[in-house]
């Protein structure tokens, strides 16, 4: 076993270095051990709950594994996960970090040794040294990693009292909104999709109006909470843009990690939960309108779809900011009528708890300008794909 040891420092060395041939000569002794498996899962699982500690979550580690590596590394972090946090007791675990144990699909579907296992699902070409090299390099990524700002307790350290969502927001009402958004995003037809968006918008202003007015009164105590949303390539400047503004519309601020390839979004937890399930949609509506857009030429024939779909996503972003303010503006107004009291303190009062909260977490927080490429076709476009999305603002 320490020899084993031995030859994943020797490894993990060779990484650092950058050094391939060392790194192969370790991997290959490694993998004629008999103990490797043993010694590899170990490792791995000591690197886990290290990061747990760093404030990493499981869907950041997947997400860092599939992006740096491949998809492959990031489900063999799944399964190591599974394996990681079978060692606490289940009333110390958060159950926000259950539900993403369960949306990662990440078990412990394996018996016996896992690189044997492992190398029989991934089937034909997969050899004991192909298996053995991968999981090193995936550890020595992991073990490189960066501290994050704690968002939730890790596991070990939560306490059921942990409420995973606000007061008078029920799973059923997040089933009726999901299942809404995935018909807007299903739908050929522009009004059904319309039709289906503002309901679900609707729904969901008012619980978030409803949270923000039951902690305005005494014994209320909801403090901001944070989630990450992955901002995939290509394209990610304005994928980043467009979170931004769909959450500073729901009173959320948006902190992007460019290089790992995620955002964090600060907030209240309906508000929250309704800025990522609004920025899936019109991702999902935006993808579709560019499909749609064809292919793009300059006039020699040269191909120009990345200028294009850079303008393209860029416009989509900044009309459906437009279209947000104002709907958010129009609902505030509707909704203080209707109560007939003033609801702009209360949520004023709200926004700068999510401000200081920003400023507890991200102390040394830098502003950076963007700068894209431009293409006026693209522009267009993107401004009246915009312009037809369904967002449901009449009914806010």
């Amino acid at each position: 076993m320490n020899r084993a040891n031995e030859l994943i420092g020797a490894a993990m060395e060779a990484l650092a270095r950058e050094d391939q041939a060392a790194f192969d000569s370790a991997a290959a002794f490694l993998a004629d051990r008999d103990d490797a498996d043993r010694a590899l899962v170990e490792a791995l699982t000591r690197a886990i709950s290290g990061l747990w500690r760093d404030g990493w979550q499981p869907a950041d580690v997947v997400r860092i594994a599939a992006r740096r590596l491949s998809d492959w590394h990031g489900r063999v972090a799944a399964d190591l996960i599974a394996w990681e946090l079978r060692g606490y007791a289940p009333a110390t675990v958060d159950e926000r970090w259950r539900d993403q144990l369960a949306r990662l699909e990440a078990a412990v579907w394996w018996k016996g040794g896992y690189l044997a296992a492992r190398q029989a699902r991934d089937g034909a070409g997969a050899g004991r040294l192909v298996t053995v090299s991968g999981v090193l390099e995936l550890l020595g990524l992991l073990t490189g990693l960066p501290r994050l700002e704690s968002l939730i307790p890790p596991p070990g350290a939560a306490r059921r009292a942990v409420r995973a969502r606000p007061r008078g927001v029920s799973e059923k009402t997040f089933a009726r909104v999901r299942a809404l958004l995935a018909k807007a995003e299903s739908t050929t037809y522009e009004a059904e999709a319309e039709t289906f968006t503002s309901a679900a918008q609707s729904l969901m202003a008012k619980y978030s109006i409803d949270a923000a007015m039951l902690d305005a009164q005494p014994g209320g105590d909801e403090a901001p909470s944070g989630i990450r949303v992955g901002i995939d390539a290509p394209y990610e400047q304005p994928k980043a843009v467009l979170l931004n503004l769909v959450a500073e519309a729901n009173r959320c601020r948006v902190i992007w990690s460019k290089e790992l390839g995620f955002a964090t979004v600060l907030g209240f937890a309906a508000d929250l939960s309704w800025v990522e399930m609004l920025f899936t949609s019109l991702l999902v509506q935006a993808q579709t309108a560019l499909v749609n857009s064809g292919t793009k030429k300059h006039g020699g024939g040269r191909s120009r779809n990345k200028q294009f779909r850079q303008s393209f996503l860029s416009a989509f972003a900044s009309r459906i900011g437009e279209r947000l303010a104002e709907a958010t503006a129009g609902a505030v107004a509707q909704e203080s009528a209707s109560r007939g009291t003033d609801l702009v303190p209360v949520l004023a009062a709200r926004e700068q708890e999510v401000e200081q909260a920003v400023e507890r977490m991200f102390p040394n927080l830098v502003s950076h300008r963007m700068r894209a490429s431009w293409d006026q076709e693209g522009w267009v476009a993107g401004r009246t794909a915009a312009d037809q999305a369904s967002l449901g603002t009449r009914d806010r």
